[in-house]
C-alpha cells in the first residue's frame, strides 16, 4: 500500500472516529455532569415533603445524564408560595432548579394569582396524597348518607386548611350537614379530640400517615371511612367514595373534582417554566427510571413511605385543567380555601 494510500485510510478512520463521536454525544448528560441540582423545599425540615425531597435527591443523580449532585434546600414561607416564586421570578430555568411545593399550588395560584404555576412543569410524583374524612367505629355514623339525615361534628384547624375545607364543601356541594368545629393547631390534636369524644369526625386524615400511625383504620374496622379527597378512589379504599362522586350538581360536581385533584398532585417535584425540552424529558425519563430502581423501593419500604407513582404528563394535565375553570368557579373555590 502506497503512502499516499494509507494516509487516506487514516483520514477515513479519523472521520469514522469522530462520526462515531458525534452519535455519542449526548447533550444533556454534557451539561449536567458536574453540576448541582438544588431541590428546594417549601417547608421545613422533616415534614413530609422534606422527606420525600430528600428521598428524590437521593436517588434521582444515579439515572440522570451526566450524574449530577442533588442539594436540598429548605425554603419554607406561605405555604411554599415563596419557594414557588424564586422558582418563577429568581431561579435559573435550566433544569438546575427542582422543588417539593405544596399539592394545592395550582389550585391556589389559579384563584389567588400569587404565583403563575401553569407554566411549571412536574417531573413526576412519588405518591399521592390522599385525605380521607374519617371516624371512629364507636361513632354512629357508617356512610355519607347518614352524614345527609343527621349532624355530626368535624374536628378542624381552620384558615382554608383541608380538615375544613372538604367538609365546608360537601356541606355546599354534597348535601352534608356536618358541624364543623374550628381551631385545632392539627390532624394530631383533632385525632386527640376525637378519642376524647369532642368531635366525631376527623375531616381530612392523609393515607400516608394513616398508614402509619393507625393502620387499623384501613385494615382492621377501628374506623368509617366516609369519602376521599381524589379523582379516583384509592386501591386502598376501594369501597369509599370520592369527592366528586358526592356531589348532587354539576357544578358540584366541577368545584369537588378541583378540590380532590390537589391530592392526586400529592408528594411530587416539579420544575420551573421554560426548562429546555430536552432537559425536561430527560429529568422524567430519570423520575421513572428511579421509581423502579429496587434500592429506591427498598429505601422507600423502610421509612415506611407510601410510593404511588405518577408521571410528569398527568400531572401538568391536571394543573391546567385547574385553570380552564371559569372565574365563577374559581371565585366560589376561592371563599373555602381563604376562609378565616
Amino acid at each position: 500500500m502506497t503512502k499516499r494510500a494509507m494516509a487516506r485510510l487514516s483520514m477515513a478512520a479519523l472521520f469514522l472516529l469522530a462520526a462515531a463521536a458525534g452519535v455519542r454525544a449526548d447533550p444533556v448528560a454534557d451539561f449536567y455532569r458536574g453540576k448541582t441540582i438544588r431541590m428546594l423545599v417549601g417547608y421545613g425540615p422533616g415534614g413530609g415533603y422534606d422527606l420525600y425531597a430528600r428521598l428524590v435527591a437521593e436517588f434521582l443523580p444515579q439515572h440522570l445524564p451526566g450524574t449530577p449532585q442533588i442539594v436540598v434546600e429548605n425554603m419554607p414561607g406561605a405555604g411554599s408560595i415563596g419557594a414557588a416564586k424564586y422558582m418563577a421570578e429568581v431561579a435559573p430555568r435550566d433544569g438546575t432548579v427542582l422543588g417539593s411545593v405544596a399539592q394545592t399550588l395550582a389550585l391556589d395560584s389559579a384563584v389567588n394569582g400569587k404565583v403563575d404555576a401553569e407554566h411549571f412543569r412536574y417531573i413526576g410524583r412519588v405518591t399521592t396524597n390522599i385525605d380521607a374524612g374519617a371516624a371512629l367505629a364507636s361513632v354512629p355514623i357508617k356512610s355519607i348518607a347518614d352524614a345527609r339525615t343527621g349532624e355530626y361534628t368535624v374536628g378542624a384547624s381552620g384558615g382554608g386548611s383541608s380538615t375544613e375545607i372538604y367538609p365546608v364543601a360537601l356541606n355546599a356541594y354534597g348535601a352534608t350537614k356536618f358541624r364543623i368545629v374550628r381551631g385545632y393547631k392539627g390532624t394530631n390534636e383533632i385525632l386527640l379530640a376525637m378519642a376524647r369524644g369532642e368531635v366525631d369526625i376527623v375531616g381530612a386524615y392523609g393515607l400516608p400517615g394513616m398508614l402509619i400511625s393507625h393502620p387499623g383504620w384501613l385494615t382492621g374496622g377501628e374506623a368509617t371511612i366516609l369519602y376521599q379527597a381524589a379523582l379516583k378512589r384509592h386501591r386502598l379504599l376501594p369501597d369509599v367514595p370520592t369527592l366528586p362522586e358526592l356531589a348532587v350538581s354539576d357544578e358540584g360536581r366541577t368545584v369537588l373534582r378541583a378540590i380532590a385533584s390537589t391530592a392526586e398532585i400529592g408528594r411530587s417535584i416539579v420544575a420551573g417554566p421554560d426548562v429546555p425540552p430536552a432537559r425536561l424529558a430527560a429529568l422524567r425519563a430519570a423520575f421513572v427510571a428511579m421509581l423502579k430502581d429496587p434500592d429506591f423501593i427498598a429505601a422507600g419500604a423502610q421509612r415506611h413511605f407510601m410510593l404511588d407513582p405518577g408521571s410528569g404528563e398527568e400531572l401538568d394535565a391536571i394543573v391546567h385543567e385547574t385553570y380552564r375553570l371559569s372565574a365563577d368557579i374559581r371565585a366560589k373555590i376561592g371563599a373555602m380555601l381563604n376562609a378565616k
